[in-house]
């Protein structure tokens, strides 16, 4: 059981990549993305787009939350 939930987890995050294909994503760990962007976007509108289902499982409510950072740490 562990394996599907990875598999399913692993193929939405790469949903999100798929969408936020736009931005300069330098990395991601677990089920976090890092991107780097400039100051004047917005952080709500990421989170949004990082939160759309993937067509194939579209009644799953997601959630993300974000933050902003000099530097790369674990929240």
């Amino acid at each position: 059981m562990e394996n599907i939930v990875q598999a399913v987890s692993r193929d939405i995050l790469m949903n999100a990549i798929r969408i936020l294909s736009h931005c300069f994503i330098v990395g991601h760990v677990h089920d976090e993305l890092i991107i780097e962007c400039s100051k004047d976007i917005n952080l709500e509108t990421i989170c949004d787009q990082m939160g759309t289902s993937p067509e194939w499982l579209s009644n799953i409510l997601l959630r993300t939350d974000g933050y902003e950072t000099e530097f790369y740490k674990k929240d």
